[in-house]
């Protein structure tokens, strides 16, 4: 019988001993990833153990939540994390102005490859599937276990097989096709599953697409979610890593899948997810009459260059509504600088946008755009739990960067060529 990418991936990190599906393997792990919102609760974990970081070149701390601190509070929380950094001398210590979010940071740093297993304390860890590799979030316990020992006990997970049809449509985004896939199978539809994706559509869908579906496969419940390697993965670490060898990751063509799900990606249209779920799905023209007090374009869902740039394309030369409040924010600060080489910066500031440096700060409701009593947000993030952004009684919508930025000039949700076509 063939193997899943998971299985193979596991295997791989098992010594090359047989795994299967179902069972239990103590793997090595390549990159151990925390931030200043987890890392300080497993510092304690950590120390219990009383041994040394497993490798300090293998060990990435990113200061993504809370930064710049917004009060006394998270700047300890910060500081500690960066004690500990100095103290165990690791190597990939991020700081504030010099990284980003760390989801875009690390594959866009060379450290995630196809193939790899990444653990994150951080529930999105699942974006580096987008890379071919296995990225998933752990615990503070666990997270500290692997951080002396370099390895981690794991339940070999059972494969989603998704296999994506056809061509996208203007407007169309990774964002549709993940929240079309959560929308069929729920919330918890993919439950300690490893969603993998495959099908002729790949060659249509750039790594910034990539990127948001596996962000996102965790709101369905994955313990992953992977892209097979092709060439538009191969293109991505020749241009950024100057890579030309890299592992070729597919699933044997008899692997054993619980479930396939085809979706034909050329029938979408923009889609929006209602409050509470991310599972709560229509099209974006069954909502169009709702208005929205903010918009937020950014995340480590749509933070790429490829998001920012489809914004700025539909805010130039407009102006965000006057009742609406614009907040961008890119993946990392070389995105940041890339924006600004562009003119898309320009673009944003001269539309009357409120562009902040790199941080997960109104995503996690943490700051730079907290939401107050009954106030509406459209957002291209990845969570519209209740209170997730701000107050219980706000609401969050959640579309792809077209919809947002058409929406955020419109003064409520709006197809987008319905602003463009004016």
């Amino acid at each position: 019988m063939g193997k899943t990418m998971a299985e193979k991936i596991f295997q791989a990190h098992n010594g090359g001993k047989e795994v299967k599906t179902g069972e239990i393997v103590f793997a090595n792990v390549d990159l151990v990833m925390g931030t200043d919102a987890t890392v300080p609760l497993a510092i304690g974990e950590f120390e219990k153990i009383g041994k040394a970081v497993f490798d300090p070149a293998k060990v990435v701390l990113v200061q993504d939540h809370f930064v710049p601190a917004r009060d006394t509070n998270t700047a300890n929380l910060s500081n500690q994390m960066r004690q500990f950094a100095r103290k165990h001398g690791i190597t990939h210590h991020v700081e504030v102005g010099r990284g980003g979010i760390c989801h875009h940071y690390v594959p866009d740093s060379g450290l995630c490859n196809p193939g790899d297993l990444i653990i994150g304390a951080d529930s999105h860890t699942t974006t580096y599937g987008a890379f071919g590799a296995l990225g998933t979030g752990v615990g503070s316990t666990d997270f500290a276990a692997a951080m002396a020992t370099g390895r981690l006990w794991f339940k070999v997970p059972p494969a989603i097989k998704v296999v994506l049809t056809g061509k996208k449509k203007k407007y169309v985004q990774g964002k549709d096709i993940i929240l079309k896939l959560i929308s069929m199978i729920g919330v918890d539809g993919a439950a300690y599953k490893s969603l993998e994706f495959t099908g002729p559509s790949l060659k249509h869908l750039d790594m910034a697409d990539r990127i948001t579906i596996c962000n996102m496969a965790v709101e369905a419940g994955a313990k992953a979610g992977i892209f097979e390697v092709d060439d538009v993965t191969a293109d991505y670490f020749k241009k950024y890593h100057k890579k030309k060898d890299i592992l070729r990751l597919k699933a044997d063509a008899d692997a054993e899948y619980v479930q396939e799900i085809p979706i034909s990606i050329s029938d979408l249209e923009p889609l929006v997810a209602e409050p509470y779920l991310p599972s709560k799905v229509k099209g974006v023209k069954e909502l169009q009459e709702i208005a929205v007090d903010q918009v937020f374009i950014g995340s480590c869902t749509n933070g790429r260059m490829e998001d920012m740039r489809q914004a700025a394309k539909i805010l130039s030369k407009r102006r965000v509504h006057p009742d609406v409040r614009l907040i961008v924010i890119p993946g990392t600060y070389a995105i940041l600088e890339e924006m600004a080489e562009e003119g898309i910066m320009e673009t944003f500031i001269a539309a009357g946008a409120s562009v902040q440096s790199p941080t997960c700060g109104p995503c996690c409701g943490g700051h730079t755009g907290i939401l107050g009593d009954d106030e509406v947000c459209l957002s291209t993030s990845n969570r519209n739990f209740v209170g997730r952004m701000g107050s219980p009684s706000s609401r969050v919508y959640l579309a792809n960067p077209a919809v947002a930025a058409a929406s955020a000039v419109a003064g409520k949700i709006i197809h987008p060529e319905d602003l463009c076509n004016e």
